[in-house]
């Protein structure tokens, strides 16, 4: 199932994603750094939901309180809770 995500304080205004079995697959960030969300996306295909968050929560951009990887984090955090 498609989950979408608005974003808070970051270039991106949304994330699309999918979790299949506890993995993170077809994430695509909407807005912001094409190159970058290309990197993140590609990284995180097929990871532990679990470790995505463990790696990527509280990463920072600038003077950004959070970041594009951290606000995956924070939409995977919330499906999760959605999830249990």
């Amino acid at each position: 199932m498609s989950r979408s995500f608005q974003t808070k304080g970051i270039c991106a205004k949304t994330i699309n994603f999918n979790v299949e079995n506890g993995k993170v697959k077809d994430v695509e960030f909407v807005g912001g750094c094409p190159g970058n969300h290309a990197g993140i996306e590609s990284l995180v295909e097929g990871m532990e939901v679990d470790d995505v968050i463990k790696r990527l929560r509280g990463i920072t951009c600038g003077h950004r309180e959070s970041s594009c990887p951290d606000q995956l984090a924070v939409a995977l955090e919330e499906y999760k809770a959605e999830n249990k």
